[in-house]
């Protein structure tokens, strides 16, 4: 065991005087020690049941013959950070859960572990742990939250967002937001639609690193502590037969997990945290290789933000294995081991199958022809960028530049009525250095579809879209502003093209002689993790992970995109198909 190297032997005996001092027997100390990591926290409603579940899943180790040591991560809550310079944090949490993960475990020298997530980015940070450390061990997320009720209707925290919009439109009145505000959140669980968690949830389970179904089972429900408590017996499974997680992340359970996420319209986040996943699992895939999951992929589940359904209602329609049984059926997965040991496609194929549902539906008849994203390049874009193709948008787009310098520039602008029909919001200098941390723009979209601006709007950053993000938005555009990506030479007025049925993002603005005159921006944070991040943050088109020089041979997206900087349909080399 590796945890021999800390507890056997005479000379160990001060440690295992330590481990003693925890309530340790000797019975206890001999047993393999297994980590339950969680990201607990009351700051907000994603993490809340964490603690709890840690319990059982601790009591699931001890019942299969190990001894459980508990450790807690931070986590920080994208719905209150959201709009704020807070939101800057978000995404470098996940490299700091990451991390405190992998000093945590291999600090005790640990020998398996169980990693119980909520919000947004401890889900990603949980299987990037897991694919760094690969020694044999179980991700469980918290679950959903219950939908509240407003006026006999469903409501989310996307509706919030939105009412903001409406409230600043004048369409709503402070009763009706306080109202709103009241009732969207009803107890613990992460954001209630096919947003980032729920994605990212979804992801887990397809990567084989969950069982299947018991990410599905929202927060509240009696059966999450027996899934905890489950996943428990069942680290300690995967230690006995040396199952680890790279045997589970391979480039097919990657293929496969980006079609899952373009069958439900899933969060566009999804495409950074799978590449940041790849880096730490050794898997070659790049963004491109998103495009034909989500080109060959039709949208088969009806969810928010795009849709009328939350994954409440996907629980109850079969969760994540109804989406698997569909696209399996059309031969849109491929087979692949899952961390129960068996497979994926056994897994889905003994999963109920509820009948009589509207969630879900068969792949021949799709909601929507194609995935939720594409994948664009162009003089704009040179490394690629993300379109959100979830909204109601057309597939092209031309309109003049409405030039911000950040999110709150934009936001006041939008509140404002300053914003009209036609317009192209460009937000900038947001990207993963020059944030730093590249914060979603929730604030920024819900405002506009409050206001009913959602179809004839467009929005360009390379910042990021929360999963509730809607409409016809582009972002992760890459190479940043910071860094000399041509955002940064865009100018109020000039004409900007997004055309998805060429994959392209382009302005006829003299971009060469403006570069001429171009000078990085001073960082905004010269101190602390957030200077540290802005220095070691990779490229959003390679997940925006952190890298410990600049040279780093993980960062081979680089070279792969590097064919794409003047075409606007670039041709798959090197592609994975």
């Amino acid at each position: 065991m590796r945890s021999d190297l800390i507890k056997t032997g005479p000379d160990r005996a001060p440690a295992r005087a330590m481990l003693r001092a925890t309530g340790l027997d000797d019975e206890a100390i001999a047993k393999p020690l297994v980590a339950i990591v969680h990201t607990w926290s009351n700051v907000s409603p994603c993490n809340l049941n964490l603690r709890e579940l840690a319990e059982h899943a601790a009591a699931g180790v001890r019942a299969a013959g190990g001894t459980p040591i508990e450790f807690n991560t931070i986590a920080v809550t994208d719905g209150i950070a959201m709009g704020t310079l807070g939101m800057r944090a978000s995404l470098i949490s996940r490299e700091v859960i990451t991390d405190s993960i992998e000093l945590a475990v291999d600090g005790h020298c640990l020998d398996a572990m169980v990693v119980l997530c909520g919000c947004d980015k401890t889900i990603p940070a949980a299987a990037m742990a897991l694919a760094r450390l690969n020694i044999p061990g179980v991700a469980l997320y918290g679950g959903t939250i219950a939908h509240g009720t407003h006026d006999n209707h469903p409501i989310t925290i996307q509706q919030v967002f939105e009412a903001v919009g409406a409230h600043g439109a004048g369409k709503i009145d402070d009763a009706e937001l306080t109202s709103v505000e009241r009732d969207a959140c009803p107890g613990a669980g992460a954001c209630g639609g096919q947003f980032t968690a729920n994605t990212m949830a979804m992801v887990l389970t397809t990567l084989g690193l969950s069982p299947m179904g018991f990410n599905d089972i929202p927060a509240t429900h009696p059966a999450k502590a027996q899934a905890a408590f489950r996943s428990g017996e069942l680290a300690m499974e995967c230690l006995r037969e040396q199952r680890t997680p790279r045997e589970l992340i391979t480039v097919t359970a990657m293929r496969n997990a980006a079609r899952m996420v373009a069958a439900t319209a899933g969060s566009t986040n999804a495409v950074l945290h799978l590449l940041a996943i790849a880096r730490e699992a050794g898997v070659p895939w790049t963004l491109e290789d998103f495009e034909p999951a989500s080109r060959d992929t039709p949208v088969i589940a009806d969810l928010l933000p795009g849709g009328r359904y939350t994954a409440v209602e996907l629980f109850g329609a079969g969760g994540s294995a109804r989406v698997a049984q569909e696209l399996i059926a059309a031969g849109m997965l491929d087979d692949a081991p899952t961390v129960t040991g068996r497979s994926l496609f056994d897994e889905a194929s003994a999963a109920p199958r509820a009948e009589a549902q509207d969630v879900v539906h068969p792949t021949t008849q799709p909601l929507k022809p194609r995935g939720g994203y594409s994948i664009l390049y162009g003089n704009l874009a040179p490394e690629g960028c993300i379109l959100k193709l979830a909204g109601k948008g057309a597939g092209h787009f031309d309109g003049r530049a409405r030039v911000f310098e950040s999110e709150e520039q934009a936001f006041a602008a939008v509140q404002s009525g300053n914003i009209v029909k036609g317009d192209v919001i460009v937000i900038r200098n947001e990207g993963p250095a020059g944030g730093p941390g590249m914060r979603e723009m929730l604030g920024v979209t819900a405002a506009l579809i409050g206001r009913g601006l959602g179809d004839d709007v467009a929005l360009i950053t390379d910042g990021r879209f929360s999963g509730a993000t809607h409409g016809y938005m582009v972002g992760h555009i890459a190479p940043e502003a910071v860094r000399g990506g041509p955002i940064a030479l865009l100018q109020e007025g000039d004409r900007i093209r997004i055309d998805a049925g060429t994959r392209e993002i382009s302005t006829d603005a003299d971009l060469a002689e403006r570069r001429k005159h171009w000078r990085a921006p001073a960082p905004k944070v010269t101190r602390g993790a957030l200077a540290k991040y802005a220095r070691l943050v990779s490229s959003a088109s390679d997940g925006a992970v952190t890298r410990a020089f600049d040279n780093d041979t993980n960062d081979s997206n680089a070279a792969s995109t590097a064919t794409h900087t003047t075409t606007s349909n670039p041709a798959l080399t090197g592609a994975i198909a």
